[in-house]
């Protein structure tokens, strides 16, 4: 075979160091742009992104030719960097290491994108830690407690 196809859908889950909602409604779309141009400048594809002030959900087609944690470590070093040089927070903006990684089939997509897109309301039910237990757990994904 000639060409590579794939066919790769992942949602990316990652928080702010601590857990501090600081990630501000005034500038938040700015972020979500920015962090949009980094997949796009990597070969991949966008296809939702939304979350809240403590932690951002990502979903997007991913190009077999970079690594997830390569792709990572570029979102997550380049939007921070780009936070502090605006100085859009008090202080040093990080994200906190790690992230969760979970893979979809076509058939799910909309049910993502619309998990993603109403992030409020489910976290009027939710915190974070208890959303992302949920994750792990429903991937049936080992985890210690002492990291989430």
């Amino acid at each position: 075979m000639s060409n590579t196809y794939t066919q790769i859908h992942i949602q990316f889950v990652f928080a702010v160091k601590h857990r501090y909602g600081i990630i501000n409604t005034s500038w938040k779309d700015e972020l979500y742009k920015y962090i949009t141009g980094i997949i796009k400048n990597n070969g991949h594809k966008l296809i939702c992104i939304n979350g809240m002030p403590d932690h951002v959900h990502i979903l997007a087609g991913i190009r077999p030719s970079q690594s997830i944690s390569d792709l990572m470590q570029d979102i997550k070093g380049s939007s921070s960097k780009w936070v502090n040089d605006k100085r859009l927070v008090t202080g040093k903006f990080e994200w906190q290491e790690g992230y969760g990684a979970f893979s979809y089939g076509k058939s799910q997509i909309k049910n993502v994108i619309n998990y993603i897109e109403n992030q409020e309301q489910h976290h009027k039910k939710k915190t974070f830690i208890e959303e992302y237990r949920n994750f792990l757990e429903a991937f049936e994904i080992e985890f210690d407690e002492r990291y989430l």
